[in-house]
C-alpha cells in the first residue's frame, strides 16, 4: 500500500512473509550445528525435549533459542532498522516519523508477537496488516511502529 500524502510505501503481507522466512533459514542454519554439537541430533523429536507440567519446554537449549530470536528481533529492529531477512528485501521498521524505533518500540512490538499470533498461526497479525491502510500487527498498532519499503 502507498501513502500518496507522504510518499510511504507500507510493506505488503507478502514481503512481510518472505522477511520472516529468510529470517527463519537463518535461525535453521545457526540452531541444526548447535543442536547437534549439544544434543547429538540434527532436530530433536519431542520426546528429546525437556516438559515441564506436561506441555511446557523447560528443554536450556530451547530456552536459550527462544531467547536468542526474541533478542535478535528486538535489537536488530530497534538498532538497525530490521533482521537480516527484512534487509535482504528491503524493508525498514520505522517509528512513526520514520527513524529507527529503538530499544523500546522494538521491544514492545516484538513482545507483542505473542497477541498477534492468536488464536492461531498469527491469524490476528493477518487479519490486522491486510485491513489496516498502514498495514500494521498489533504489536505495531501499540509500538507506534511501522514496516515500509526501500532503503
Amino acid at each position: 500500500m502507498h501513502d500518496s500524502n507522504n510518499n510511504i510505501h507500507y510493506a505488503s503481507l507478502g514481503r512481510r512473509f518472505w522477511a520472516l522466512a529468510i529470517d527463519f533459514v537463518f535461525f535453521c542454519l545457526l540452531f541444526f550445528p548447535i543442536t547437534r554439537i549439544v544434543k547429538g541430533v540434527w532436530i530433536m523429536t519431542a520426546e528429546e525435549h525437556l516438559w515441564g507440567f506436561g506441555w511446557v519446554v523447560t528443554d536450556p537449549l530451547c530456552i536459550g533459542f527462544l531467547i536468542f530470536i526474541f533478542l535478535y528481533f528486538v535489537f536488530l529492529e530497534g538498532f538497525w532498522g530490521g533482521t537480516i531477512g527484512k534487509k535482504v528485501l528491503k524493508l525498514r521498521v520505522v517509528s512513526v516519523d520514520g527513524k529507527t524505533p529503538g530499544l523500546k518500540r522494538a521491544f514492545i512490538r516484538n513482545i507483542l508477537r505473542i497477541a498477534d499470533s492468536l488464536p492461531a498461526l498469527n491469524i490476528l497479525g493477518v487479519v490486522l496488516i491486510l485491513l489496516s491502510p498502514e498495514r500494521k500487527r498489533f504489536g505495531d498498532h501499540v509500538a507506534g511502529t511501522r514496516i515500509v519499503r526501500g532503503e
